[in-house]
């Protein structure tokens, strides 16, 4: 049986464009290339033939996975309150000891993004920010055994 993957509407819609991307344009512009590759010929010796045939196998993988994930997708509507921290939560978050605040939204594992600082619920940041309210001084346990700790200071 496989795994149900929670996610936000927005996240499936993005997932669901990045697969007709690649089943349709990256398909057609690697079977592009290999034909462009077959053409020069001899094809043991052929780098762009097998560099091309390497970019078709990732390419049809990556279809595969994001097949699988959205088949088992659930949708998880967005939260309305703003009362405690809940999926799909955008929170401001500050820690005292780097003197820094960030802003995290709260997303399945499969939309995490921590470069758009999109992180997922199941994260050591997301576990310990889950529930919690505005005021709210949370630790974080890290993976290392080590922890922090930030105060919540806006959830939207």
């Amino acid at each position: 049986m496989a795994t149900k993957m929670t996610m936000t509407q927005e996240g499936y819609d993005e997932k669901q464009k990045h697969l007709q991307y690649l089943r349709t344009t990256k398909r057609n512009e690697i079977i592009e290339r290999i034909k462009d590759a077959r053409s020069q010929g001899d094809l043991s010796e052929n780098a762009e033939y097998s560099a091309a045939r390497e970019e078709q196998e990732n390419n049809e993988r990556e279809i595969a996975e994001l097949e699988a994930i959205l088949k088992n997708a659930t949708i998880m509507n967005t939260p309305i309150r703003t009362d405690c921290v809940a999926f799909g939560s955008t929170v401001t978050i500050y820690d005292d000891i780097m003197q820094l605040e960030e802003v995290y939204t709260l997303r399945g594992s499969t939309e995490a993004d921590t470069r758009n600082n999109i992180i997922s619920v199941d994260s050591p940041l997301g576990v310990a920010l889950f529930g919690k309210k505005v005021g709210d001084s949370v630790t974080v346990n890290t993976p290392n055994g080590g922890s922090y700790t930030v105060v919540i200071r806006k959830i939207q």
